[in-house]
Order: structure tokens, then C-alpha cells, then sequence
């Protein structure tokens, strides 16, 4: 326990020893700009999975749940008071046939097929996964996909569609009718496909869906849609018709690059996710149509993102670049007025996985932890139970100014009506970098850090003091520092690294960060609830004692 503190010591003040650059003056208002930003909820950020390899990391039936699976899922579901995301998709399902009567989840039907696309038989058992899952780790939301690679033969959408709505009930968020259809003439699933071709598709299927043998199964909002990332504007495909239809969600998806054809200078740069100035630009390639949504009233996600798509890359999707950008990304993607992200995560082996399990037919322990994962986590604890308002506060003309390193997010709580939480992120790899935050604004603050050694890192990766070691167990000390802030205070950020800064900690009306033991399953060698629920206050008095005893016992 004793080395443990002093690493929970550590992970706030290793920084220390880092060059300092000139502080950063925040400007944060005591309101958000009027029509900023639309309030986002604490499950903000979801998980995307692929149907291919769902059973290889959910288990095979409803009672063979890896205690892993269950353990990354609740460390996520217990930060939050909403419904955790998920999302089963992607060009596999999209390519796949639902099979009432078969026993086994998932069959794959096709071994010589392409790795970003592979065709599986399903059953109900996928349903009772997903609903075990729920009530094992805590209430979910899901979204499914249905097929439009075969629209006028659609019978196997209907039949999905109708077990969705019967077997999961309320927990049922959407069905995404199509993945990626502005990519099916590219892949070959279509002859020359255009949005005029597909907008009297998709009318043809919701009728069907609206007639069917079952009933109306989307008598109330279920359908979302049309999930394009590349070759098609939002903005285009609702004024050509999918406007017209009643769909609780618009749903869009990106990557920054790709790595279907091997590595290029794009996809293994890894300067370009390690500055904030490309950030907007990457999240706002459809700004457009989702400010036609915000005018119809309808949601925007972003169903599928990460670093770099086909599998990731070698050399940034698996490093602590990849949190620290996951982070901003999603922070962005909340103050740019999408509704909800998902990240995503595929079969075992994918450079960009947020976990993995031992190998690609087992799902007994030793999973290992992807990087991206550690974002799930900082973005659970920075949005407000009541819903937040996300603004990105430029801090250092980050948003322009290619030189800069930094990003900085003011949080406005309480459904978007008070400054509640500051996101600072330093890119820099060795330097650390001060943030003043001038007098009267708050009190005090409770401070959290996301931080590793270096950007290249890949599993020594720290949250709060704590690192997410084998099957998702939290391996530290949970630590919170605190600063005096009454008359103005500055703010390190280690490089690189991020702090979750909360406004008044002890404040009555103010958010808490979450204490204790997040873990549901398999937590050997867990920290105890206990010793997890008493964060560290910290002063200048107790880094001098903690450096002075870590100064012993390398003199030991």
C-alpha cells in the first residue's frame, strides 16, 4: 500500500521535473455563448463494435459473459447516471443475415472474406448477450444495424428488426437502416450508387417496416440514419428526401485517415493527432447538415470514430497520442452539436482496440487495454449527470495556431447554466505547461490527471492515479489533488498529459468525481472500495513530505 501512495504521489507531481513553458491565461465565461452549443448528457461517449467479432470479446451465450468484458463496461457504466452506448454495426452486419432458428450467436459464413467486411450467420442468442450484459454491468442503450445492400428483397431486415423490437424491449435506442451506403458502389455491393438511388430505397423499407407482419415496428422514432463517413453530405442527403421521414437520429461516422492499403505519410504522421489546430476541421467535415438537424429538431450522432480506420495504425492508434486525441475529438465532437460519439473497436489484434482478449478464440483472462480506452473513462467523469454545455475555449489560439500544443474545454454543468469543469490537454512530450485562471471564479479546484510517460506509450498509462491493467482491473491509488483558487491560480498540465479541473469541489451544487471500486467481476488484486473512496487532498506541504519520502527510498 505504502508504494502505491507514493506512485498515486507521483502520478500528480512527476511532471514537476519537466521544462515549464510561459502560462497560458484562460478565459473562461461565467456563461456559454447564447446558441453555442445543445446540452450533452454523461453517456456522451458510447462504444461501436463490429457483429463479426462480438462474441469473441461479449462471450458466446448469456451465461459465458467474460468477467473482462464486464469489467470495461462497468468501469464506463459506473461513472455515469445515463444508459451506457452501444452500438453493433459496420460493414460486417451490414452484410449479414439474422437466422431466427439458429442456437449459436454468430457463424461466420464466408472465410475468405475481406477483414473490413466479414458476413456472419446471427440468432437470438445475440439478443439475450446483449440483455445479460445489461443486467449484469448496469442499463444500456443499443443500436443495431439493418441492411440496404438488398433493398427490394428486404424480408430479412423486417424479421431482425422485429426481434430487436420484441427481444430488447425499452433497451432498444435505434436501428441504423444501411452502414455506409455512399461507399456501396466503391466496394462493389452496388452498380453506381447515388443518393437519388437510395432515398426511394430507404422509403421502400420503412414502409415495409411500418407494415409489418408483426406491426408497426416503428410506430414511435426507432430508425437512424443514413451512417455516411466519405462520398456523401449529411447536409445533401436530408434536403434530397431522408428529411421527410420521421428518424430519431441522423448518424455519420469518420476517420481523420486510413490504413486499408498499407502505410502512407498520412497514416503514420503522427504530429497531425497531436495538434488541436486539426481538430475542428476533422469534426466539422459535415457541419453543415448537422446544423439542418438542429433545425428539424433531430439528433446527430457520430456512430463510429477512432484514429484510423481499417484496423488502425501501428505507429499512433495504440499509443497515449491516441487518448489525449480520443479526448479532444469527442470533446469537439459535443461542442460542435453532435448528440452522442461512439468509439470503435474491432476484433482481437486491431491496433486501435480499446481492450483485447488474450487471443482471437478466447475469452478467458488477460485481456490487455488498449489506450483509447483510458478517453472513455475522463470523458464518463467531465460531462454532468444534469447535462452539460461543452465550449472549446481556443487557450492559446489552439484552434489555429499550428505552433501550439495545448487544448482547453470549458464544461458548463447543471444542463449548461454554470462553469462547472475546465479540460486542459498538453500534446507536448516532455514539456509541461501552466494554466492561470484569474480571481473570482472559483474557490478552489479538484484535479484529476490523464498522463504517461511519453506520447509513444502504449500501457503505462495513468488516470487519476490509476492505470488499467489486465481484464480491466484499476491498478493505483484513485487520486484527486486540490488548489486554492480564490485569488487566481495556475494550473500545471504535465507533457503530455490532461487535467479535469472541477470548479468548487466542495460546493453543494457541484458535480463529484466518482469514488470507488468501478469493477463487477474477476477484481483480483483490486483495490478495495474502501482505501478508493478517500481522495488524497493535496497541498504544497504534502508534495514537499511525499518528494522527501520517494527522495528515502531511492537513498534506500
Amino acid at each position: 500500500m505504502l508504494s502505491n501512495l507514493f506512485l498515486g504521489a507521483l502520478s500528480v507531481l512527476a511532471w514537476t521535473t519537466c521544462v515549464v513553458q510561459a502560462a497560458t491565461q484562460i478565459t473562461f465565461p461565467e456563461l456559454p455563448p447564447t446558441g453555442h452549443a445543445q446540452v450533452v448528457q454523461d453517456n456522451f461517449l458510447g462504444i461501436s463494435f463490429e457483429l463479426s467479432s462480438f462474441d469473441t470479446l461479449w462471450g458466446k451465450t448469456n451465461t459465458t459473459l467474460p468477467s473482462a468484458i464486464q469489467n470495461y463496461l462497468s468501469n464506463i457504466r459506473s461513472r455515469i447516471s445515463h444508459n451506457l452506448r452501444i452500438r453493433i454495426g459496420g460493414n460486417g452486419m451490414d452484410s449479414s443475415t439474422y437466422v431466427p432458428d439458429q442456437e449459436a450467436m454468430i457463424v461466420l459464413t464466408d472465410p475468405d472474406a475481406y477483414f473490413n467486411d466479414i458476413p456472419a450467420d446471427f440468432g437470438p442468442m445475440f439478443f439475450y448477450v446483449l440483455n445479460a450484459m445489461a443486467d449484469a454491468v448496469g442499463e444500456m442503450q443499443f443500436i443495431i444495424g439493418l441492411s440496404m445492400q438488398n433493398p427490394s428483397n428486404d424480408s430479412n431486415v423486417v424479421e431482425l428488426a422485429t426481434a430487436a423490437v420484441q427481444l430488447l424491449g425499452g433497451r432498444l435506442d435505434a436501428m441504423l437502416l444501411g452502414n455506409e451506403p455512399d461507399l456501396y458502389a466503391g466496394h462493389g455491393t452496388r452498380d453506381s450508387y447515388i443518393i437519388s438511388d437510395y432515398i426511394p430505397e430507404i422509403t421502400e423499407v420503412l414502409n415495409d417496416l411500418h407494415n409489418a407482419e408483426a406491426g408497426d415496428l416503428i410506430s414511435k422514432p426507432l430508425i437512424g440514419g443514413p451512417t455516411t463517413c466519405c462520398s456523401w453530405d449529411l447536409d445533401d442527403v436530408i434536403t434530397a428526401g431522408l428529411g421527410s421521414d420521421d428518424y430519431k437520429y441522423y448518424s455519420i461516422q469518420h476517420y481523420p485517415t486510413y490504413y486499408c492499403n498499407g502505410p502512407t505519410d498520412a497514416n503514420t504522421n503522427m504530429s497531425y493527432f497531436l495538434s488541436h489546430t486539426n481538430i475542428p476541421k476533422y469534426v466539422n467535415w459535415n457541419a453543415d447538415g448537422v446544423t439542418i438537424a438542429q433545425q428539424q429538431g433531430v439528433p446527430v450522432l457520430v456512430t463510429e470514430y477512432n484514429t484510423v480506420s481499417c484496423g488502425g495504425s501501428p505507429t499512433i492508434s495504440p499509443t497515449f497520442a491516441a487518448s489525449l486525441w480520443a479526448v479532444d475529438a469527442g470533446l469537439q465532437f459535443g461542442a460542435s452539436n453532435m448528440s452522442a460519439a461512439y468509439l470503435h473497436t474491432r476484433e482481437y489484434g486491431i491496433t486501435y482496440n480499446l481492450f483485447d482478449p488474450p487471443s482471437d478464440t478466447s475469452t478467458e483472462p488477460n485481456w490487455r487495454t488498449g489506450s483509447p480506452y483510458y478517453s472513455t473513462l475522463v470523458l464518463a467523469e467531465t460531462i454532468s449527470p444534469n447535462g452539460s454545455i461543452i465550449v472549446d475555449l481556443n487557450v492559446d489560439n489552439s484552434t489555429t495556431n499550428v505552433s501550439s500544443h495545448v487544448a482547453g474545454y470549458g464544461i458548463y454543468d447543471n444542463g449548461g447554466t454554470a462553469q462547472g469543469k475546465l479540460v486542459l490537454i498538453n500534446y507536448s512530450n516532455d514539456t509541461e505547461h501552466n494554466f492561470t485562471l484569474s480571481t473570482n471564479i472559483t474557490h478552489a479546484l479538484g484535479l484529476r490527471v490523464l498522463s504517461a510517460p511519453s506520447v509513444n506509450e502504449q500501457t503505462e498509462i495513468s488516470w487519476a492515479g490509476q492505470t488499467v491493467r489486465w481484464n480491466g482491473e484499476l491498478d493505483g491509488v484513485q487520486t484527486t489533488s486540490y488548489l486554492e483558487c480564490q485569488d487566481g491560480c495556475t494550473i500545471t498540465v504535465p507533457g503530455p498529459g490532461l487535467v479535469l479541473a472541477l470548479l468548487d469541489p466542495n460546493a453543494s451544487d457541484t458535480d463529484s468525481f466518482y469514488t470507488g471500486n468501478s469493477t463487477v467481476a474477476g477484481a483480483v488484486g483490486y483495490i478495495s472500495a474502501a482505501s478508493q473512496s478517500q481522495p488524497m487532498r493535496f497541498s504544497m506541504a504534502w508534495a514537499v513530505l511525499a518528494w522527501a519520502a520517494v527522495g528515502l527510498l531511492f537513498a534506500a
